[in-house]
């Protein structure tokens, strides 16, 4: 079995001509990059309907026992590249972040794409890509920019509203990255000065990046209702 340093370098590798797309004055552009990626796949990294149909094969047609283990795999992959893409220390803190701010991205994507697709969302649909990215911010986030009026509602209702809302896709586009930058660019003064530390510092991306895959993961579980539920 790879070890997570491995799992790592090989996500690294296969996003690396999407990380360097990445820049703050084309969130859009980027999270479009992000999408497609996470979606339909790219070099060495699988899309995300791939990805639901092995796990589901998996787990014997078990619908929700395959989101679990979609869940956990992305967990782990968000640790191994968080340690990888972080470990240079303070020489390498130019190029890590922006390939660990795609990395993380499309992995969590990648991650809500599956689940979605296994509830019957067509993940292909830019309606659900909005709602896809959306659930980056997680619980709080949404809830928070719901409540200050700076988001419509939720990803569910976004996922199924009558018609796709490009001004609402490119304010998405622009939340997202921006919290993707604060947490991984490191506005935390206590990340900032480990992420400084060779190996100290990709401890705390490998945690960081983890433990955050692991909340989006079950807020999309919440979020996301089974399509043929929400006809009923």
């Amino acid at each position: 079995m790879p070890s997570a340093q491995d799992v790592g370098r090989a996500i690294a590798r296969g996003i690396g001509p999407v990380a360097r797309s990445v820049n703050p004055a084309a969130a859009g552009g980027a999270l479009r990059r992000v999408l497609e990626v996470a979606i339909d796949g790219y070099a060495r990294v699988p899309g995300a309907r791939t990805v639901a149909a092995k796990h589901l094969q998996k787990h014997g047609g078990s619908v929700e026992d395959a989101i679990d283990s979609i869940v956990a795999h992305h967990v782990r992959l968000a640790s191994a590249q968080g340690f990888v893409t972080n470990i240079g220390g303070v020489a390498a803190l130019p190029v890590a972040i922006p390939v660990n701010l795609a990395g993380i991205a499309v992995v969590q994507v990648r991650m809500v794409a599956a689940l979605a697709h296994l509830r019957g969302y067509d993940v292909g649909d830019l309606r659900v890509r909005t709602a896809l990215v959306m659930c980056l911010l997680g619980d709080e986030e949404v809830a928070k920019r719901i409540r200050d009026g700076s988001l419509p509602t939720s990803p569910m209702a976004i996922a199924t509203a009558p018609v796709f809302d490009a001004a609402l896709d490119r304010q998405v586009a622009d939340a997202v990255l921006a919290d993707l930058m604060s947490r991984i660019g490191g506005k935390n003064l206590a990340l900032v000065v480990t992420r400084r530390v060779p190996l100290l510092g990709g401890g705390v991306g490998a945690v960081v990046d983890g433990l955050a895959t692991r909340q989006i993961g079950a807020y999309a579980k919440a979020e996301l209702l089974r399509r043929r539920a929400i006809a009923h």
